[in-house]
């Protein structure tokens, strides 16, 4: 939000010494007022805003009303402390419009505070101005709420007209403003104020170190936010917290993993729920399950409560590696379960194949929960309709999210609609659903057409939506290889060339297909055709052995998923044994006990041929083989696969 009033405050009249501390806080004559007259003890009992009225209304009739402390400990119910806060302000905001000029500075910070607390800073802020307005001189809680109200609002100008009033006033040395100063200059991005309000400090507090590591860690300044981590004179778990979520945000989850295992041999501070879902997250990016479940057990250990936000990143850990059934525990788990949690539940169960169950849980959700689903939740289950190629259902959840809860669909609707209708060929409903749309098809949709058309041989509109997508987005590298798998199937070889030129033109590169799997707790990657990994050789005489049983239990290569120009079968087939995928599952054979699990994890869509093979794979080895690709995970078992080859 940005603002364009300034100046918007005007500056209070500079104050002295001698009035300085009488502004600071609230008047010490009205304290003993608490213990002399039972109506505020009578207060402190009220626990609905009814019974308050009673205690308001005999305030009123013993004359007291425009004490202000009186008025202050009644807006402080009424804001702050009644059971529905949302819902009583109006009646403090009545108390503080009734009061005779100046107000009290304190009844004006427990509205602006309150404003805060209910996610309206805006408000705040005018509270602020009104305050000035009526001649009431603000205090180091005024500036506080206001700073912290300009830092939600990403005002950085008000901020800054606040910084100057709060150096005219004299309260520039108090510790709580400074702090509030220097985390809006340094979540704003302004770091060199920053730095300029932190080096003022004579003694800088453990906040002040950790609003000036958040500023660098905002601006990805990794050289400057290891300087200030490195010499930090205490630690907490925040200042950790900060550095492992810098990590996180660019990408670098072993790094975050490893300051999570620094953090733990410092014995600085014990970490809390926004550690453990920091690490969660890194785990689920590497898909690394067992370091996962350590992540559980350490909970569970550490009696770490599992709210909405630590269960919704345990069960999408859980998900996003494959353990559907890990994910369901920790579902169950949950003691306060949020739409977000139900949501992530969902999602998982779609992820891994298991559509019917997404459903189910939905249903469930509707009817016990007490929850309203939201936008999030409708694209979970119209994703688990697409995935499960179940049409009818979708139709209908489509037409009840706007019928029954009065949500729009948006673009994310919309592509799962067209990814619905694409699996199933259904084209004409595909043109129909683009045709009602009150926006553009964007790349995602597309991206579902051309892979649609590949798999149902549609050339006509594979060709003329793979063309959209490249021009969409030219830099993209699957546009041009779906575009080119159209050809290719087609065996139009020429069209495939002048893909591959144009892709040469624009110095787009086709991203490899890669695919890694933990073992030991460590993760090995593989690429197509790979050979740099130090036990090559067992790999290599495994894919051997994995060749010859496959053909004994009648596999043949699918030869239509070499989509290159190449005329001997032998040359073809040699290209379909080395995929990635068969080469972490040549390694996990070679280095894990018979009958374990193995987890791959793969960048690119999983080929027919790799699809077929693998459950073969899971026949002859007796193994569980879970491969997650770039849109699902397939579960692999005793020769059939979660997707039930649709996918």
């Amino acid at each position: 939000m940005s603002f364009t009033l300034a100046p918007f405050f005007s500056t209070p009249t500079a104050i002295n010494n001698n009035n300085k501390n009488k502004i600071l806080n609230p008047p010490a004559k009205y304290q003993h007022h608490q213990q002399q007259h039972p109506y505020l003890s009578l207060l402190q009992l009220c626990s609905h805003v009814h019974e308050a009225h009673q205690v308001h209304a005999l305030i009123i009739k013993s004359s007291q009303s425009l004490d202000p402390y009186y008025a202050g400990r009644l807006a402080e119910f009424y804001a702050i402390l009644s059971s529905n806060p949302s819902l009583s302000l109006p009646h403090a905001s009545k108390l503080l419009s009734s009061f005779p000029n100046p107000p009290p500075t304190f009844l004006y910070n427990t509205l602006i505070r309150a404003h805060l607390n209910a996610g309206d800073p805006l408000q705040s802020l005018l509270l602020y101005h009104q305050l000035l307005s009526r001649s009431t001189l603000p205090d180091r809680f005024s500036f506080t709420f206001a700073l912290k109200a300009c830092t939600q609002l990403h005002a950085l100008p008000l901020g800054k007209q606040l910084h100057s009033q709060v150096f005219k006033l004299g309260l520039v040395t108090d510790a709580h403003i400074r702090n509030k100063l220097l985390h809006l200059y340094a979540t704003l991005g302004e770091l060199t104020h920053a730095r300029k309000v932190f080096d003022e400090c004579p003694e800088p507090d453990i906040i002040a170190w950790n609003s000036l590591l958040e500023g660098y860690a905002c601006a990805t300044d990794a050289e400057s936010l290891h300087e200030v981590f490195d010499v930090m004179p205490v630690r907490d778990v925040v200042s950790w917290n900060t550095l492992m979520g810098f990590y996180i945000e660019i990408g670098e989850f072993e790094e975050a993993i490893v300051i999570f295992r620094a953090m733990q041999e410092s014995r600085e501070c014990e970490p809390n729920r926004v550690t453990m879902i920091n690490v969660l997250t890194a785990v689920t990016h590497l898909s690394a399950l067992g370091q996962g479940k350590w992540v559980h057990a350490y909970i569970g250990r550490n009696g770490i409560e599992l709210d909405e936000k630590l269960g919704s990143a345990l069960i999408n850990m859980y998900s996003k590696c494959g353990c559907i059934e890990g994910a369901v525990y920790a579902f169950d788990l949950t003691i306060r379960k949020s739409c977000d949690t139900w949501n992530a539940m969902i999602c998982g169960f779609t992820a891994n194949g298991a559509s019917l169950r997404a459903l189910e849980l939905f249903s469930l959700m509707e009817k016990t929960s007490g929850l309203v689903p939201n936008h999030i939740t409708f694209s979970c289950v119209l994703n688990a309709c697409s995935h499960g190629g179940l049409v009818d259902e979708g139709i209908r959840l489509f037409e009840k999210m706007s019928s029954v809860y009065g949500i729009e669909p948006d673009i994310t609707h919309y592509g799962c609609m067209v990814d619905l209708f694409s699996r199933a060929g259904l084209f004409e409903k595909v043109e129909a659903v683009i045709d009602q749309m009150p926006m553009e098809p964007d790349v995602v949709m597309w991206k579902a057409i051309v892979a649609a058309c590949r798999v149902h041989g549609n050339t006509e509109l594979g060709e003329k939506a793979g063309h959209r997508l490249i021009e969409l987005a030219p830099n993209d590298h699957a546009g041009y290889v779906l575009l080119s798998n159209i050809y290719a199937k087609g065996n139009d070889f020429n069209g495939v060339h002048e893909v591959r030129k144009m892709m040469m033109d624009r110095g787009v590169k086709k991203v490899p297909g890669c695919s890694s799997v933990e073992v030991g707790g460590e993760v090995h990657e593989f690429i197509a055709g790979d050979s740099s990994h130090s036990r090559k050789e067992e790999i290599y005489v495994m894919l051997g052995e994995m060749a010859e049983r496959l053909k004994l239990a009648g596999y043949k290569p699918d030869m239509e998923q070499v989509l290159l120009d190449i005329d001997e079968d032998e040359a073809k087939e040699s290209s379909l044994s080395l995929h990635s995928e068969k080469l972490a599952i040549a390694f996990s054979l070679v280095s894990t006990e018979a009958s374990t699990t193995i987890r791959i994890v793969k960048n690119l869509r999983v080929c027919g041929d790799c699809h077929a093979a693998i459950k073969l794979l899971s026949v002859i080895y007796d193994r569980d083989i879970i491969v997650r690709d770039s849109s699902r995970f397939h579960h692999f078992q005793k020769g059939s696969c979660s997707c039930g080859d649709y996918w």
